[in-house]
Parts: C-alpha cells; structure tokens; sequence
C-alpha cells in the first residue's frame, strides 16, 4: 500500500514537472514576443524622430519660396481658387493672370 502510494506520488510529481516546464517555455516564447515588439516599437520611434526632422523645415521652405517668387504665389492662390470654384475672370482679376494662365490653371486645378 505504501509503495502504491509513493508511485502516485512520484507520478503526479512527474506530471507536475512536465506541466512546469511547459508553462517555463511558453512563458520563454511571451518574453522573446514582447521582446520583438518592443524592439519594433522603438525602430519606428527613431524612425519617426527622422522623418520628423526632415519634414519640420519644410512650411518655411515653402514660404521662403514664395516669398522669393511672387509669380509662383499668384498660380499657388490660382490654385487655390480653382479649388473653391473660381472661374477664369475671377482667376485674371484677383491673381493678376493672363486670360490663357487662367484657362490652364482652371483645367489643371479642377476637381
């Protein structure tokens, strides 16, 4: 009786052990996941950081740009007109463009 004792025991211990280990190496596979998704995370934070560097400067290129030119400022308010529905007398009266200028940024521009 005692030695069918101790077999059961040493069973359950054993399947306990088995349990163990499964649960140690699933817990080993999460970690490594979190590890990975972490790692991602972070490559995209910099990432972000970069593009971000890049792109801040690019509003005071711009206006940089058309202060530089003011030809281009008239076909970018042109543009902007054309996108609110303006039409071609409207285009030659506020932005100072040509009959033919306007016909183009008309057909170029419209939705």
């Amino acid at each position: 009786m005692f030695l069918a004792y101790v077999r059961s025991q040493r069973m359950i211990a054993a399947q306990q052990a088995e349990g163990d280990a499964l649960r140690d190496q699933r817990i080993k596979d999460l970690a490594k996941r979190v590890d990975n998704y972490q790692n991602g995370n972070v490559r995209m934070g910099e990432d972000l950081h970069e593009l971000r560097a890049v792109v801040s400067p690019l509003p005071d290129k711009l206006a940089q740009l058309e202060q530089r030119d003011p030809s281009s400022l008239s076909f970018a308010q042109a543009a902007r007109l054309v996108g609110m529905g303006a039409t071609v007398d409207e285009l030659t009266q506020s932005c100072g463009l040509t009959q033919a200028e306007a016909e183009l940024m008309r057909k170029l521009h419209k939705n």
